[in-house]
C-alpha cells in the first residue's frame, strides 16, 4: 500500500494533510501488512513541518509530485488537486480531500474520466460515528477563533474593560452573526478577552448555546423563530414580515457594535447576504467587520476574497483561508481527521480499505468510484460528460491578503 501526500498549489493554501505524527500512526495501523508514506518535498514546510521530520516519523520524501504519485494508491490533500497533478494518479486511485465538489462540478468529470475514486471530506454526514472525521468542524473551530484574533489586530481599541486611575476604558462590543462551530468559537474567543459580546442565528436552538458561553442572544422576535422551528431542531423558511423586521433590528444594533463577525454559509449555494452597504453605513467609525464567508460570496456586500477594504471608516476583513492561517494547529487537526476516516475502514487482515458503497459515510462523501458519478447531488451528470473530452479545469488564487485602502462611496 502506498499513500501519497502532495505540496498544495493553491497560493493561499498553507495547511498539509499529514504530519510527522500522523505518518506514524499510518506505520502503526499497517503493521506488518506494510504502507509506505510517500511525502513531496516541501509539503508541509507552509506549516512548519520539516522534510527531516517526516523522515524522522518514518516516511519518505520525493522530489516531485509525480514521483509521489507513481503507484500511489491513496492520494492525500488538503484542496482538490489541479489538472497536472490529476493527470499522474492511477486508474483506481482513492482521493481524499476537501474537494469542494460545488464550486466547479466540471472536476467530477475529470476525476470519472480519470477513473480516479475521490470523497470529499467537507461532505461528511454529522453523525456521531463521524464527528472524529468532520474535517468542517475542525477547521471553522479555529477560524472562528482566528477571526477574533484577526479583528483585534486591526481594532484601534482594546478588548476588555480597564480601570485606570486616568479613567475607565469600556469593554468592546462584539456582535456574531451565526453560531455554528466557528461562531460558538468566536464568542468563546471574544469573552475571553473581555469583551461584551452578543449573537443571532435563524435557529432559535442556538439561544441556549450562545448564552451557555456568557454572550446576549438577540433577535428581533424569540416566539416567531419558535414557531418556525422544526421537531428536529432547524428552522423553517420565516415570512417576509420577519425578514424585514429582523434586518432593521440588526441595522440599529449593528450601529452600537465595535466588532461584527459573519459566519453563515449554506452549502452547495452562496452566501446569505447579512449585512448591506446601507447597515455599513450605519455603523461607527472604527468599526471592524470580518466576514468568514466571502469565499462563498460573502455576507457582507464590500467584502472582498483577499483585501481588507476600508468603507468610511469602517474596515471590512475578507482574509481567505481562514483556517489555514493557523496552519501548524489546522494541519494537525486535518490530518488527524483523515486518518480517524481512513482507519474506520482498515480491513486488518487484507491489509487495504475497504470503502464500502453502503456505509452512510460513504454514500455521504464519494464523488466517483470505477469511472463514475455516485454522488446523489451530481449524478446527473451523464456518462456523455464524462466520455467526452473536456479541457482541464483551473484554479483561481486569491494570494495574500492585500490591502484596498480607498474608502468606497
Amino acid at each position: 500500500m502506498k499513500i501519497a501526500i502532495l505540496k498544495e498549489t493553491q497560493a493561499d493554501e498553507s495547511r498539509v494533510a499529514v504530519t510527522p505524527e500522523i505518518v506514524k500512526k499510518y506505520l502503526s495501523l499497517w503493521g506488518e501488512n506494510g504502507v509506505e508514506i510517500v511525502i513531496e518535498t516541501g509539503a508541509g514546510l507552509r506549516a512548519s513541518f520539516d522534510d527531516k521530520d517526516y523522515e524522522a516519523a518514518g516516511g519518505t520524501i520525493v522530489k516531485t509530485a509525480n514521483a509521489a504519485l507513481k503507484n500511489a494508491d491513496i492520494v492525500l490533500k488538503v484542496q482538490r488537486p489541479n489538472g497536472e497533478e490529476l493527470a499522474h494518479f492511477n486508474d483506481g486511485a482513492k482521493l481524499i480531500g476537501i474537494l469542494s465538489p460545488f464550486d466547479d462540478p466540471d472536476f467530477l468529470t475529470q476525476y470519472a474520466k480519470g477513473k480516479v475514486d475521490s470523497f470529499a471530506m467537507d461532505f461528511m454526514p454529522r453523525i456521531t460515528r463521524a464527528q472524529s472525521m468532520d474535517v468542517l468542524s475542525s477547521q471553522s473551530n479555529l477560524a472562528g477563533y482566528k477571526a477574533v484574533i484577526d479583528a483585534t489586530a486591526h481594532y484601534g481599541s482594546a478588548m476588555p474593560m480597564m480601570m485606570t486611575a486616568a479613567g475607565t476604558i469600556a469593554p468592546a462590543k462584539v456582535f456574531v452573526m451565526g453560531a455554528g462551530v466557528a461562531g460558538l468559537q468566536a464568542i468563546a474567543t471574544a469573552r475571553r478577552l473581555g469583551a461584551v459580546v452578543t449573537a443571532t442565528d435563524v435557529r432559535f436552538a442556538a439561544k441556549e448555546q450562545v448564552e451557555s458561553l456568557g454572550a446576549g442572544f438577540v433577535t428581533v422576535d424569540e416566539e416567531a423563530m419558535k414557531e418556525a422551528e422544526t421537531s428536529g431542531g432547524y428552522a423553517k423558511e420565516m415570512s417576509d414580515d420577519f425578514k424585514q423586521r429582523q434586518a432593521e433590528f440588526v441595522a440599529e444594533h449593528l450601529k452600537k457594535q465595535d466588532i461584527v463577525i459573519t459566519t453563515a454559509l449554506i452549502p452547495g449555494r452562496p452566501a446569505p447576504n447579512l449585512i448591506d452597504d446601507k447597515m455599513l453605513d450605519g455603523m461607527k467609525a472604527g468599526s471592524i467587520v470580518v466576514d468568514l464567508a466571502v469565499e462563498r460570496g460573502g455576507n457582507v456586500s464590500a467584502s472582498k476574497p483577499g483585501k481588507v477594504v476600508k468603507r468610511k471608516g469602517v474596515s471590512i476583513l475578507g482574509y481567505a483561508n481562514v483556517a489555514g492561517r493557523l496552519a501548524t494547529d489546522a494541519s494537525s487537526l486535518y490530518a488527524r481527521n483523515l486518518y480517524n476516516f481512513i482507519a474506520a475502514f482498515y480491513d486488518k487482515e487484507s491489509g487495504h480499505i475497504n470503502f464500502d458503497p453502503a456505509d452512510e459515510i460513504i454514500t455521504g462523501v464519494a464523488l466517483t468510484r470505477d469511472g463514475e458519478i455516485v454522488h446523489t447531488d451530481f449524478a446527473q451528470q451523464s456518462e456523455a460528460e464524462i466520455s467526452s473530452p473536456s479541457s482541464t479545469p483551473t484554479k483561481s488564487d486569491t494570494g495574500d491578503v492585500k490591502t484596498d485602502e480607498e474608502d468606497q462611496a
